[in-house]
Order: structure tokens, then C-alpha cells, then sequence
């Protein structure tokens, strides 16, 4: 479990990450095909810092040995970076959608392949996740596997915790909501 201490600072870091790209984005609506531009790397930059910070409390956290950092944090790194780069295309996909559906009139033949994208995305991201979970089940010993459990859910609360802080800070706009 991660000490109070460390949630702090973690939470502190990640608002100073979001604040940082919430007020360099402000003014900002990135379409498709801006996903290399500015808002694009903006997000994949914040994702990369994440997956990073969570490697390196993952190391802590777990207590690995240096063999073990060695052999998993190359491997966890490379699933990262391929994650990264799916949810930047997935990101596009979803605007281009939310473009054409709040259009006036939208075309049926443009959503369907958006669609099959977005769900092609979403299946890779979630064989990259199984194929990292494969890896650290064979890396890990058991009590390593039970820690990690416990890591995961506490990392991603303290996530949620952090975002859910910084929400009214944010001065972005909302999405617009969907019209049926």
C-alpha cells in the first residue's frame, strides 16, 4: 500500500501534469488527423508520464529484485509505448465520431468504420493489458502477484482521486453531450 507520503506526492506530480496540459490546451480543440500536433502529443506525453510514474512505484512497490527490474521494466515499457500509440489513434477515432454525430445529418457510412476502429482499438489495448498480466504472473512470485493486485487498485484510486480533484481547476470544455 502506498504510504501517505507517497500519495501525496504522487497526487501533487499528477496535478501539476494535468494542470500543466489543461492550461496549455485551454482555447484548444484538436480535430482528426491532429493527434501528431500539439493536443495530441500533449495527451500521449501525459500518458507516457504515467505509465512511467506507475512503473517506477510498481518497482517500489513490489520490491523487486534488480534482476527482476531489469527483465520487466523493458518488457512493461514496450507494452506501455504500444498502448500509448493505439489510445492516440483511438483518441481521433472517438473525436471524428463525436464530429459526425453531432452533425446535423450524420453519414452512416462514415460511422461504421469509426466504429470497427474504435472497437479494434479497444480489443489491442486490452491484449497488450492481458499480455503484460501474462508476463508479470511468470515474473513475479506469489507474493509479488499479491502485491501487485493491491498496487493496481490502490494506483488507479489515487488516480481517480487526483482527477477528481482537479476537475473544477480544469476550465476546459465538456464534451458535448450526445443528441439522439
Amino acid at each position: 500500500m502506498l504510504s501517505k507520503r507517497s500519495a501525496v506526492l504522487f497526487a501533487l506530480g499528477l496535478a501539476a501534469a494535468l494542470s500543466a496540459g489543461a492550461a496549455s490546451g485551454q482555447g484548444q480543440n484538436p480535430g482528426r488527423g491532429q493527434g501528431m500536433g500539439q493536443g495530441g502529443q500533449r495527451g500521449s506525453r501525459l500518458r507516457e508520464n504515467l505509465a512511467t510514474l506507475r512503473l517506477i512505484r510498481l518497482t517500489q512497490a513490489l520490491d523487486l529484485s534488480e534482476d527482476q527490474t531489469a527483465k520487466i521494466f523493458p518488457f512493461i515499457n514496450k507494452i506501455e509505448k504500444d498502448k500509448v500509440e493505439v489510445q492516440r489513434r483511438l483518441g481521433g477515432d472517438i473525436q471524428e465520431l463525436r464530429r459526425i454525430v453531432s452533425g446535423g445529418d450524420p453519414a452512416e457510412a462514415e460511422i461504421g468504420p469509426l466504429i470497427a476502429r474504435i472497437k479494434a482499438a479497444q480489443d489491442k489495448v486490452k491484449l497488450l493489458d492481458a499480455e503484460s498480466e501474462a508476463f508479470l504472473e511468470k515474473s513475479l512470485t506469489l507474493v509479488q502477484q499479491g502485491k501487485y493486485v493491491l498496487f493496481q487498485i490502490d494506483f488507479y484510486r489515487l488516480l481517480e482521486q487526483a482527477v477528481a480533484g482537479l476537475k473544477p481547476q480544469r476550465g476546459g470544455a465538456a464534451q458535448p453531450p450526445i443528441k439522439k
